[in-house]
């Protein structure tokens, strides 16, 4: 397997000199010494958030479909200046490579991709799970809150006994993800630190959706009002799974991800 992903970032190298595409991405960790003699910027989509120098890794779910992959990056790419509207970008997996453009409209939000990232890949894997498996036989929606929890706190009341008080219970450990998938059952919203830790679960959030002018969609109801204005309210990201399996992400009160797994089941 590295013999072709080395043979096909060679191949992506040789088609963006003759393409004038802007940058390489790879969606797979892979070590740096196979892009590093690459004079275009390299995005490596992987597990780990380092943009610090010329080859940039971010996460991004591994069973996030292809579409919303690509559109992540896309934004990021845009938000960080790296290509502009227009520009082209190949992309390589473990046995393909394409290209993809950066287009007129794309919707990107200041600070979505931060250190945070990788509390926010973990999130989207369990939500996607979630949608796909149900939780005892049984489809459920629930919500997360990530990010600026004093804020989040502030605006918001405990439904029921907190289960995650006195614990420190992270969604990064592995170990938590079958605690998770049980509490996702209740009612009200999960509220996450940046670095991953469980505050809260059961928690109702005090929205009031005409005092902030909330647009969304037609169709979608209290649980996703919710969802955007909290990051409306507060610099936190939110994520919400409907008991259809859609998922959705928001920030500053704009949805800046819609998926539904199911569809690919």
């Amino acid at each position: 397997m590295d013999g072709i992903i080395k043979v096909l970032i060679k191949t992506a190298e040789k088609i963006a000199s003759e393409i004038d595409s802007k940058a390489i991405v790879i969606l797979q960790d892979i070590p740096e010494e196979y892009v590093s003699g690459i004079d275009l910027p390299v995005i490596i989509v992987g597990n780990n958030f380092d943009i610090s120098g010329k080859i940039k890794k971010i996460p991004i779910p591994q069973n996030l479909d292809i579409e919303n992959t690509l559109n992540l990056i896309s934004a990021f790419l845009f938000e960080h200046e790296i290509l502009q509207e227009g520009d082209s970008f190949i992309y390589v997996s473990q046995s393909s490579l394409g290209v993809k453009v950066i287009k007129k409209g794309l919707t990107t939000v200041k600070g979505f991709f931060s250190s945070a990232q990788t509390v926010l890949q973990r999130i989207l894997e369990i939500a996607i799970e979630l949608s796909i498996e149900g939780r005892e036989g049984v489809k459920i929606g629930t919500l997360f809150v990530i990010g600026d929890v004093k804020k989040v706190l502030k605006h918001s009341h405990q439904m029921i006994p907190n289960p995650f008080k006195g614990h420190k219970i992270n969604v990064l450990d592995k170990r938590s993800k079958e605690i998770i998938k049980e509490f996702a059952l209740l009612d009200g919203a999960f509220i996450v630190s940046n670095t991953g830790r469980i505050f809260s679960a059961g928690r109702y959030l005090d929205i009031d959706s005409k005092k902030l002018d909330i647009m969304l969609p037609p169709g979608l109801g209290s649980r996703h009002i919710a969802a955007a204005g909290i990051t409306k309210l507060t610099k936190a990201i939110s994520v919400s799974l409907s008991e259809s399996g859609t998922i959705r992400v928001f920030k500053n009160g704009i949805m800046i991800l819609e998926y539904n797994p199911r569809i690919r089941y």
